[in-house]
């Protein structure tokens, strides 16, 4: 069984500003690209890639350019070689997306723009409580047959993302499996990173998918879960209580094409993507109340 946990702070990077980075001349067109009130928001937070004293190159490409190719295919959902060629070469591209998702930057932007929005809604930084759930995406062919599965209540064959929220809906953390996986199972390793990287969290919400022993561990580490049950005789869509709140986060992730089908190669990158996915929500969040 092949699973990946995205959850944490982390890593810690010197703080920078905009004019630390290297500007861009590059005219925004697509949707996806950063507005000047973004950037101001996300560049804190994006490594400005200077020379150590122990050398180095200067950067090449401007981190905003990057960040914004990245959300380009994020969002449309296009091949890696398929990037318009304003962006930088897809390989330098690629190889920031695998080095950020691999050092923490991506869990620590993300992380970060998520206590920005929860403080700027009125919230504590810190929440404490959460809603889990799953959703089973079918597999592209570059998807390894050792990291994907059959989910058989679905009819997917491919890999199944489970995500714990917030009761705004921002995601606190990411698991992707193979979509063979059962519930039950990887509840234990959500609940558990949940625990971890959340310590204030003593209420959950979940589905009858999550029924029977779960409970019982989640006792065990101080936390109640209430299981959410369909309604008698229910057919179709309803709106249960809590619940709708994971499901249309589910629905906010599925807006950015490249998380409606699985083309990573790697477990991992698709649970980064996950997390750009949110990154774009919450940085157009801020930036409304931000000027630049």
């Amino acid at each position: 069984m092949t699973f990946y946990l995205v959850g944490g702070a982390g890593a810690s990077t010197a703080s920078v500003v905009s004019a630390d980075h290297l500007p861009s001349n590059r005219a925004r067109l697509y949707p996806s690209d950063t507005s000047d009130a973004e950037w101001q928001v996300i560049a804190p937070l994006i490594p400005a890639g200077q020379p150590s004293r122990r050398g180095g190159r200067r950067p090449v490409h401007s981190r905003r350019d990057i960040v914004d190719a990245i959300r380009y295919l994020a969002h449309n959902g296009c091949v890696w070689r398929a990037l318009p060629a304003d962006f930088p070469p897809w390989q330098t591209v690629y190889d920031y997306h695998a080095r950020w998702s691999t050092d923490g930057t991506v869990n620590r932007l993300h992380n970060t723009l998520r206590d920005q929005v929860r403080t700027a809604a009125g919230r504590e930084p810190e929440p404490s409580a959460a809603i889990i759930d799953s959703q089973s995406v079918r597999a592209a062919e570059t998807v390894a047959r050792a990291s994907r599965g059959y989910d058989a209540g679905k009819r997917v064959n491919g890999r199944k993302r489970h995500i714990a929220v917030d009761t705004i809906g921002l995601l606190l953390v990411v698991a992707v499996s193979a979509a063979s996986v059962q519930d039950r199972q990887a509840g234990r390793v959500l609940l558990w990173a949940v625990h971890t990287v959340c310590r204030k969290v003593t209420m959950t919400w979940a589905d009858s998918g999550y029924s029977g022993t779960l409970v019982d561990f989640a006792a065990a580490l101080g936390v109640t879960v209430t299981i959410v049950a369909k309604l008698a005789g229910q057919f179709g869509f309803h709106v249960l209580p809590r619940r709708w709140v994971v499901e249309r986060t589910l629905s906010w992730i599925s807006r950015c094409r490249r998380t409606v089908r699985d083309y990573e190669r790697l477990p991992e990158h698709h649970a980064a993507i996950v997390q750009w996915s949110m990154i774009i929500i919450m940085s157009r969040r801020l930036a409304r109340h931000h000027r630049p």
